[in-house]
């Protein structure tokens, strides 16, 4: 008897494991996001009957969401601003979708997300002053949406930052200066919007960046000195502004490029310590491969 009472027992918390449930409010929250975003034309669609655990994209770990990943995925519509209930949310793929309307500023809630990837969408309006407030995010991207305003000053305060990727938007003003305190930063991309002023000093302490895109905007004044520090950038675009002077690339110290482009009227320039036989001129675009 007792062994048939183990077994039973045994087998009811197996059940309970398999089939544990995440909290009512986070099921709303994904059952909002799939309603807002026409989750029936999906093309890997939820079934709302099964257990969350079994939905496409959706990662749970200890009861709790904890990634959304629904690349390309034929989603239209908004964002709901019930995603902000989803607080244990560590990363967040919308990429290349359809997705319309605003970011909903529920979105800086997640206090746990490192990745958020909105890119290749129909995205408007602007990316909230609170958006400083994921200081666990690592990867930023939106790049090819219809994003309009300032780019937040507050993006500085996200020091484990890697990548931050605003690309192909409508971003004016000036590149704030606190972008120079994302001492993690390896590719900041910016290539493609109305952006102006001359490029922050700042920016040259990066001295992590590998990528840096700041090709056709409208910036302008010398190219900063500081830009000397920068030794690991491999891939360095900023041709199509309005730049006065390009003297401070002579004082590069990087040895290599593998892509590198400026606006080439200053045929005075000597790039004495930068072996160009491996490096490739190229457009700047953007791609995002499926993992």
């Amino acid at each position: 008897m007792k062994k048939l009472y183990y077994l039973s027992f045994g087998l009811l918390f197996l059940t309970t494991v398999c089939f544990a449930e995440i909290s009512k409010k986070e099921k709303k929250a994904l059952v909002d996001l799939y309603t807002t975003t026409n989750g029936k034309h999906w093309v890997k669609k939820w079934d709302l009957n099964t257990p969350v655990s079994q939905w496409y994209g959706v990662t749970i770990e200890d009861n709790k969401v904890v990634e959304i990943n629904l690349f390309h995925n034929n989603l239209m519509g908004s964002i709901s601003s019930e995603i902000g209930k989803l607080e244990h949310l560590k990363v967040l793929n919308l990429a290349f979708n359809s997705l319309t309307g605003t970011l909903p500023l529920e979105i800086v809630n997640l206090s746990n997300l490192k990745v958020l990837k909105l890119e290749m969408n129909r995205l408007n309006g602007e990316i909230p002053n609170e958006i400083g407030n994921l200081n666990q995010l690592v990867e930023l991207s939106a790049f090819n949406n219809f994003l309009t305003g300032k780019i937040p000053a507050t993006v500085g305060n996200l020091k484990g930052l890697k990548v931050l990727n605003l690309s192909s938007n409508d971003f004016y003003g000036d590149i704030p200066a606190s972008l120079g305190q994302l001492s993690q930063l390896e590719t900041l991309g910016l290539f493609e919007n109305n952006l102006e002023g001359a490029i922050p000093k700042d920016i040259g302490r990066l001295s992590n960046l590998k990528e840096l895109v700041l090709a056709n905007n409208r910036l302008d004044g010398d190219i900063p000195n500081e830009f000397a520090q920068l030794a690991s950038l491999e891939v360095f675009q900023i041709q199509n502004n309005n730049f006065s002077s390009f003297k401070a690339l002579e004082f590069l110290e990087t040895k290599e490029y593998l892509v590198f482009d400026y606006d080439k009227d200053d045929r005075k320039l000597e790039f004495k310590d930068i072996n160009f036989k491996k490096t490739r001129m190229a457009e700047t675009k953007f791609e995002d491969i499926e993992e």
